[in-house]
């Protein structure tokens, strides 16, 4: 089982909104550190009203390129939002991670209905940031 279908399983399992979010405050909780060096204005994500970094790592993965993502905020929920995000891309090649729709995630987990729309905006600019990150990858591959 995956990290997503594992959140994905968890969210089934709990009903309340309250308890949504501190889970998620928890999956933010998990995230590997980011390390001070990045956080800076290359990894910031713009749009977020939050304080949010993105790192993309690229290696090689079995003859394939993968991009790996490590990420942190300044505000607890948005933290577990990013930890939500990381574990929807990282890990992936950036084919897959252009091609993955996040829409059918969010709406499995009711995020559109419970996130305010500055969060749902600042998860959109995470996304595109990814999706952006795995375009430049692929193009610097010759793909």
């Amino acid at each position: 089982m995956t990290k997503l279908d594992e959140i994905l399983a968890d969210f089934e399992y709990i009903d309340d909104w309250e308890e949504r979010y501190r889970y998620l405050i928890e999956l933010g909780r998990s995230l590997e550190p980011l390390p001070a060096e990045a956080h800076n204005d290359v990894n910031k994500v713009r749009g977020c009203a939050s304080q949010v970094w993105l790192e993309t790592k690229p290696a090689i993965v079995g003859g394939q390129l993968v991009l790996t993502f490590t990420g942190d905020s300044d505000a607890h929920i948005v933290r577990g939002l990013v930890a939500l995000v990381i574990a929807m891309f990282s890990g992936h090649t950036p084919e897959a991670i252009i091609a993955t729709d996040p829409e059918a995630t969010f709406d499995k987990l009711g995020l559109h209905e419970h996130l305010t729309p500055q969060r749902s905006n600042g998860v959109k600019s995470m996304i595109l940031r990814i999706k952006a990150d795995a375009q430049h990858a692929l193009a610097a591959s010759g793909g």
